[in-house]
This record gives C-alpha cells, sequence and structure tokens, in this order.
C-alpha cells in the first residue's frame, strides 16, 4: 500500500512492528499458587461458617476500658447422621508469654469442653444439621492480666456416636 506524501517502506514497517513484537514479550510474570478443596461427606461434619476460621491465626483483641479480652465467637456447621456428635479438647487451652499463662474456657454450643468427651449436638439436631456457635473466652488469673505478646493454641476434636442397638 502507497501513501501519497510517505516514504516509509513495507520492509521498515515490518521490522518495526517485530521489535515492537519482541520487546512487548521482554518482561513476563508467573504465578503458581496452591488449590484445594474439602468437600464433606453429607453423613459426618463440623466445619465453621467462615473457612478462614481454622486457616489463620485469631486475635483475641484486649478491651482498654475495661481491662480484659475479647472472646473469639464464631459459628460451626454441624451434621451426623449417625448419631448425637461429642467433642473434647486435644489439650489444655492457653496463651502464654514464655513467663505468664492465660487460661481458656472453650464453650462449643454453649457446653464447657474439657480433656474428655462431651455431646455438644443431640442425635435428633445432628441428624438434621445444626449451625452452633463457639465461644472461646479468657479466664481472668488471680493476679490480673501481665502486659506481653502470648500465643497458643486450642486443639478441637469432633467424635460421631454411634446409636446402640
Amino acid at each position: 500500500m502507497h501513501f501519497p506524501g510517505c516514504n516509509i517502506s513495507h520492509l521498515a514497517v515490518a521490522a518495526s512492528l517485530a521489535l515492537w513484537v519482541q520487546t512487548g514479550y521482554a518482561a513476563r510474570e508467573e504465578h503458581t499458587f496452591e488449590v484445594s478443596v474439602s468437600i464433606p461427606t453429607h453423613d459426618f461434619y463440623v466445619l465453621p461458617v467462615d473457612p478462614g476460621f481454622v486457616e489463620r491465626e485469631q486475635q483475641m483483641n484486649w478491651n482498654l476500658v475495661n481491662g480484659t479480652l475479647e472472646p473469639l465467637r464464631t459459628l460451626f456447621d454441624v451434621r451426623s447422621t449417625s448419631g448425637a456428635v461429642s467433642a473434647r479438647l486435644g489439650h489444655e487451652p492457653v496463651l502464654s508469654n514464655g513467663r505468664d499463662l492465660i487460661a481458656l474456657n472453650v464453650i462449643f454450643n454453649n457446653q464447657p469442653l474439657l480433656l474428655t468427651n462431651t455431646v455438644v449436638v443431640p442425635d435428633t439436631e445432628a441428624n438434621i444439621g445444626s449451625r452452633v456457635p463457639l465461644l472461646i473466652e479468657a479466664i481472668t488469673p488471680d493476679a490480673g492480666f501481665s502486659a506481653g505478646e502470648y500465643f497458643g493454641s486450642v486443639q478441637l476434636v469432633f467424635d460421631a456416636s454411634f446409636p446402640m442397638h
């Protein structure tokens, strides 16, 4: 194609385009990330409504007004077609700063959890499925709370009970 007043040859245009295309691909970014999914059985599950709850560290906020730690609260979906659901703690739940300890109360569906099994969802509710609360609250030490950075973990263990015949 020839335009009057334009002296650029087809070869020069092609070379410019080739150079532009090559430099257009000179920088490149790649991202690789993990993808997973957990699909529960319809027979038994105990899952937080917010799936990120168990995947990220939970922060108990300090209340400056009354000098206490705000409790953690979340909801769980629970179902068991084979009977009641029981729960227990995997270990004593405490926060530590390396010197001081803060004990935690863990309450699932209004039932305090211990190191031994406690029925937390009766079979009639578990069979159809329920959404129930989890509450984790700090127990104020006798000497009060000491300043510091505290860390700890809470391990919940859930079991489906099988009906006796």
